[in-house]
């Protein structure tokens, strides 16, 4: 069952299509992928689910920018959410990593952590920065550094650490392979893998990089000009020629 879905979504940009009528589910437990090249729509398609996309269309109306539209709908356990502010999305468990990290780079790794478990109880921030720690051994030595500090991939630990903290039921990971190294991306690889079978957590990952992600997936979908293209398992879309030629060189 599915317990996200994205119906007949379209969002406008002005007059350009920047999400093009997708329709999407991502089932409770499982692992979920959009795939796309750079301006496929992907991180739109996140900031619409997570909500984010309200803040940015206000901000816009309020400066007098770009017109914002955004039609269709966004349902979470059944229930239409399309209208109700990212805030309350993310207290309900809808969590997103952004891309490119954004973690605090102020502040040190315990601060960061911190602030992304500020909703949850005492007892749920203790056992969740220990399991942090546990996939993430690599922070725990650096907890007192400061964010800006810290390598490119010690971020993106961090920023998924961060998300983990608020206490997510479905984890959004914008592009979190975008400028890691071949031994950073298995890490991570890794990490997601782990953290979707040990606490059975939904994952909805977006990736430019497709290849390292397909393996990892059990449904995707590949966007293309903001429209969903092809959809499948992840055995569908790996023996997809069009998919072999577009991710994998062959």
């Amino acid at each position: 069952m599915a317990v996200l879905e994205v119906k007949d979504l379209m969002v406008f940009y002005e007059n350009a299509v920047a999400i093009n009528n997708v329709n999407l589910g991502c089932e409770r437990g499982k692992i979920t992928g959009v795939f796309g090249a750079n301006s496929a729509g992907k991180s739109t398609l996140l900031s619409t689910i997570s909500g984010i996309i309200l803040d940015i269309k206000r901000k816009e109306q309020m400066r007098g920018g770009q017109r914002i539209v955004v039609l269709g709908s966004v349902l979470y356990e059944g229930e239409d959410i399309t209208s109700l502010e990212a805030s309350f999305r993310a207290r309900r468990g809808l969590v997103l990593c952004p891309e490119r990290r954004r973690i605090f780079p102020e502040s040190t790794v315990m601060e960061n952590l911190r602030i992304g478990g500020i909703l949850a109880t005492r007892e749920q921030a203790k056992k969740t920065l220990e399991y942090v720690f546990t996939i993430f051994p690599a922070l725990k030595n650096l907890r007192k550094r400061e964010g800006g500090f810290l390598s490119g991939g010690e971020q993106q630990m961090l920023a998924i650490g961060r998300a983990l903290m608020a206490q997510p039921k479905v984890l959004m990971l914008d592009e979190p392979l975008l400028g890691l190294s071949p031994l950073m991306e298995e890490i991570l690889i890794e990490a997601i893998r782990t953290i979707n079978q040990e606490i059975g957590l939904t994952v909805l990952v977006s990736e430019q990089y497709a290849r390292p992600v397909l393996p990892l997936i059990d449904y995707g979908y590949i966007l293309e000009n903001g429209a969903a293209v092809l959809e499948g398992d992840s055995r569908e879309l790996m023996d997809n020629p069009d998919v072999k030629a577009a991710y994998f060189g062959v």
